[in-house]
């Protein structure tokens, strides 16, 4: 039975570009690359891609390449024969060959290291592979690359293999940010919820207020699909099971109490005699004087809409509503 790609959300011209890209390059016996920013589904793009392939039917391995050091992800895609190194106690089958006739999904490639990179480049050139401790011998694997790094700049800077970027990069399948398709927001919401509503065992899901989707759809989405898939399913969570949901909260780490970040390990230069020493209330006062400027400036301009005046500032709502109680310019 043929198995169905995984799916694939949106409407929007960019997402579609996508999708006709990918049926393009699918039935190709080529090497691929997938660039996108982190959350933007390279993943289900790779998987996309096998699916529609004429390796359908055959092994999809998946790897992620910055989640070993080096010399586990050189054992864990070549394999090793019994002795070859310390506490290798039998033979491993690398990932490489659990992948023959199939695909190997390299996520997170631009992490791999020079000697990997060697290794792989030989493998993708010739299909040849070497176990640790053992002899060269013959793999038959389509290989797809994912990074949201720029490979190109890595390899002139010496930090990635130019000569297997060339074969990689038969054909380039880039990803757009989800702040590129945002009337597929919606959607991608709608499923989400839809899917958090069954897990907690809902009879049904009354949708969202204008409001809470003013505020997916005005957000920057730095996280993409993945943070929107958090975001939506930590609402519906939180929600009345019998309203639509009214707010979302985008920045789960925005509170009052939120530890402040870590002071700088550098010292700071040492004073010389023309500086002068303002004393420690002068300056914590302009501080707070500046800061809640800031906070005035952006109300004014957003005309004291609170939800557009965190975006403009990069702030969540409810850190920003923090910083106004604290300044005094609403009430507690």
């Amino acid at each position: 039975m043929t198995q169905n790609p995984p799916p694939l959300l949106g409407e929007s011209p960019a997402f579609h570009a996508v999708l006709a890209h990918v049926s393009r390059v699918a039935p190709l016996e080529r090497p691929l690359l997938i660039i996108g920013e982190r959350g933007t589904g390279k993943e289900l793009v790779a998987a996309r891609l096998h699916y529609l392939s004429r390796r359908w039917d055959r092994p999809f391995v998946k790897v992620n390449c910055a989640a070993l050091p080096e010399t586990l992800l050189d054992s864990e895609l070549f394999g090793h024969e019994a002795g070859a190194f310390t506490g290798a106690v039998r033979r491993q089958i690398g990932r490489i060959e659990q992948a023959d006739t199939g695909t190997l999904f390299l996520d997170e490639i631009a992490t791999a290291s020079p000697a990997v990179q060697e290794k792989l480049l030989r493998a993708v050139e010739y299909g040849e592979i070497e176990r640790v401790g053992g002899r060269t011998q013959t793999v038959d694997v389509r290989v797809i690359g994912a990074t949201n790094a720029d490979l190109p700049a890595l390899a002139e800077a010496g930090r990635f293999r130019a000569d297997l970027l060339d074969r990689l990069a038969f054909d380039v399948v880039t990803l757009p940010p989800l702040r590129a398709r945002r009337e597929d927001i919606p959607r991608l919401a709608e499923h989400f919820a839809l899917g958090m509503v069954r897990e907690l065992g809902r009879p049904l899901f009354p949708g969202f207020t204008p409001q809470a989707m003013d505020q997916l759809l005005g957000h920057g989405w730095p996280g993409n699909v993945r943070e929107l898939r958090n975001a939506v399913e930590r609402a519906v969570a939180a929600s009345d099971p019998e309203a639509p949901v009214d707010e979302v909260t985008l920045d789960p780490f925005a509170s009052p109490w939120r530890p402040a970040a870590p002071a700088p390990a550098s010292a700071p230069p040492e004073p010389t005699e023309e500086d002068a020493e303002p004393s420690p209330d002068d300056f914590q006062e302009q501080v707070r004087a500046f800061e809640a400027g800031l906070l005035r400036t952006a109300l004014e301009k957003s005309r004291f809409n609170q939800r557009q005046t965190a975006q403009s500032l990069g702030l969540g709502y409810h850190q920003l509503r923090g910083l106004l109680k604290k300044h005094g310019l609403i009430g507690g």
